[in-house]
């Protein structure tokens, strides 16, 4: 199983089938103009036979990115079809008032060659409720926002991580050199206390990875710069 970060919340796991989940198109100038700093370069040319979308943001449904003919599901609620087999759906918020802030966002949880994963997208909510967490039910990696300000921040995450526990957690949607209007994820590892793997690069292995859901394992994974 491969594993592929290109910024923000967007991820491509491949094994024998291929799912993107939250791609964007090019961010650098749109988001200049308003004084912020996005240096992800965009995804494109992503080959894929499943992409989910969490919701409807520039910087998460950017699907002109995904070549073949991938199945969508965006935004949405349900026990759905999909080229993996079943993926859950579950209502969330992007914030801490019902989502009349940021609107709705989609928590997926789907499994791949064995692997079960849950990605929270932009959760803004503090905690998860307890008929989310027993949809998402065990995983065995977690993809969890940790850069605070439209998404929930270190202490949320990590309280999160520890009710959900994971095998594999891998931060997203935090600031880095690539970012400057999130938090870095300090305060995220400071609050977990699991272990940690820096790695240098975007993308990595995970049938090696040695997690375990009482000591889970952390990969940082190195931001990709345009």
């Amino acid at each position: 199983m491969r594993l592929r970060w290109f910024g923000q919340s967007a991820f491509l796991l491949e094994g024998t089938k291929r799912i993107l989940i939250d791609p964007f198109g090019e961010m650098t100038e749109r988001l200049a103009a308003r004084g912020m700093v996005f240096r992800h370069p965009a995804v494109t040319g992503v080959e894929a036979d499943l992409v989910l979308v969490t919701h409807e943001h520039g910087d998460h449904n950017g699907i002109d990115g995904a070549e073949g003919s991938p199945v969508v599901l965006r935004s949405t609620a349900g026990t759905l079809d999909s080229p993996v087999g079943e993926v859950v759906a579950i209502a969330s918020e992007h914030d801490e008032r019902a989502g009349v802030q940021r609107g709705p966002n989609t928590i997926f949880r789907f499994t791949l060659d064995g692997l079960t994963a849950c990605h929270l997208g932009d959760l803004g909510q503090r905690a998860l409720r307890p008929e989310q967490q027993a949809e998402i039910g065990s995983v065995d990696l977690l993809f969890v926002p940790v850069g605070g300000g439209p998404t929930i921040g270190g202490a949320e995450a990590a309280a999160i991580v520890r009710a959900l526990a994971p095998r594999i957690v891998v931060p997203m949607h935090y600031g880095s050199e690539a970012i400057d209007f999130l938090e870095p994820p300090d305060a995220f590892l400071e609050a977990l206390g699991a272990r940690v793997e820096r790695l240098e690069a975007s993308e990595t292995d995970l049938d090696d990875v040695d997690g375990r859901s009482e000591d889970p394992i952390v990969l940082l994974l190195a931001p990709p710069l345009a």
